[in-house]
């Protein structure tokens, strides 16, 4: 099997930092840290994930498990599972699911069933082990969602926001920016009202199913979050 290049390291490396901390992910922190100051970019776009590494190895175990959730897990603009910001709550996104996990297993990955097909951790992991040109390819059909959940991390000055940016450094894109400031979007009202915007693209897929005739009112969402 051939040596995995910078990229495909790299790729795994934010895998394992955009997902929830563990003890393991903690122990990990020198070794992922090493792999990301020789990820392909520049130092500058490297330096910006430092601070996330500093807090992860620092922080108690508890403190950034509850952080984790309340930057990811609470609202639609920062929410990891990709098919949200694209197919929202409608059925369409089962069949899209079913699709993605197809790929996965083609490239020889069966995701944890405690997580969806279209969690970014699991999917950078898929694209870890394409060939160079197709991983570039699969990158650039997500950036523009990478740069939506950024950019708010960003306003809300997370760490996490430097991950993200090195993630788009290795698509080959320009850097975040930061959104203005906006509303609270994590109160159960705001969630709902999220869900009436515009969706936006993912792999190709075709845009939600239009809401039923006489159906005025948003309807309530499902959050998943994870079990310490």
């Amino acid at each position: 099997m051939a040596t995995p290049d910078r990229t495909a390291l790299a790729l795994r490396a934010l895998a394992r930092l955009l997902d929830y901390p563990s003890e393991p992910l903690c122990a990990a922190i020198p070794e992922l840290a090493a792999v990301l100051a020789a990820a392909p970019a520049k130092a500058g776009r490297r330096a910006a994930v430092q601070p996330l590494l500093d807090r992860l190895a620092q922080d108690d175990l508890i403190e950034a498990q509850e952080r984790y959730v309340e930057t990811f897990d609470r609202g639609r603009r920062t929410s990891l599972n990709l098919f949200e910001h694209v197919h929202g709550d409608s059925r369409d996104r089962g069949q899209a699911m079913v699709d993605l996990l197809e790929m996965y297993r083609a490239a020889g990955i069966e995701p944890s069933t405690e997580q969806l097909p279209d969690y970014l951790p699991a999917f950078l992991e898929y694209v870890s082990l394409l060939p160079p040109a197709q991983a570039q390819q699969q990158l650039a059909e997500v950036t523009h969602l990478v740069r939506a959940i950024g950019a708010t991390l960003a306003s809300r000055g997370s760490d996490y926001a430097g991950a993200l940016d090195l993630l788009l450094a290795l698509a080959g894109e320009p850097p975040l920016k930061a959104d203005a400031p906006g509303e609270d979007d994590t109160s159960p009202e705001a969630i709902d009202a999220a869900w009436l915007d515009a969706p936006v693209g993912f792999l190709g897929a075709d845009p939600p199913c239009p809401p039923a005739p006489g159906r005025g009112q948003a309807q309530p969402i499902q959050i998943h979050r994870r079990v310490a």
